[in-house]
């Protein structure tokens, strides 16, 4: 299954062809996603971003034609960061608890690049017809993803119950993550623990 919303071209003015725009429009994305996570939607300025990857105002708008392509852009990224972490831990034939503790680890680590990001995305930056689709869309693999995973390990078998252990494991894990996120404690074993024993224990449950 491909880990990847929309291919990024569709939210830009122009797509990089050649290596080296390739990685001046990573270096702007990448300057992006500090800046917005920094000064969140209503400090987020193109001029900040250009300065902070090292190019020119005019480079930026090479690419980007304005702000909200450019949240386009940071949103897919951060989509598909999710959607790896998810399908290297549904991978067939992986013990239950290293298969969560993969996943459990993956969402830390991308909510702990970047902790001010996801909120952002989620509850300050514009939102259009495009933007809601490309959600939808990673929704739809997200789930799918775990729902491989409770498919593989749990007892309780059946279509329908496994769609809802899914949407709990996933609602679970993103609200612990969430929380550790705004309290500073991506980086707490005993946490990461925890979630790992309380998935593991629910999926397996009689």
């Amino acid at each position: 299954m491909s880990t990847r919303i929309a291919a990024m071209g569709q939210t830009m003015r122009k797509a990089p062809k050649q290596a080296r725009s390739r990685a001046t429009v990573d270096a702007i994305v990448e300057a992006g996603t500090q800046v917005l996570g920094r000064r969140g939607w209503a400090g987020f300025t193109t001029n900040e971003v250009a300065e902070a990857a090292g190019v020119s105002i005019g480079s930026l708008y090479q690419y980007f034609p304005n702000k909200l392509s450019l949240i386009e852009a940071l949103r897919r990224r951060h989509f598909d960061d999710v959607l790896g972490v998810l399908q290297a831990a549904s991978e067939d034939g992986r013990p239950l608890e290293e298969s969560v503790g993969s996943l459990v680890q993956g969402m830390l680590a991308v909510h702990g690049s970047h902790p001010a990001l996801h909120r952002a995305l989620l509850e300050e930056t514009p939102r259009s017809e495009e933007t809601r689709s490309a959600h939808d869309a990673f929704d739809a693999q997200y789930l799918q993803h775990y729902k491989a995973i409770v498919a593989t390990h749990r007892t309780r078998r059946g279509a329908r119950r496994n769609d809802i252990a899914a949407q709990v494991v996933s609602a679970a894990i993103e609200g612990v993550v969430h929380h550790a996120a705004l309290n500073g404690l991506l980086d707490s074993p005993a946490l990461k623990k925890e979630l790992v024993l309380l998935v593991c224990a629910y999926v397996r449950a009689p």
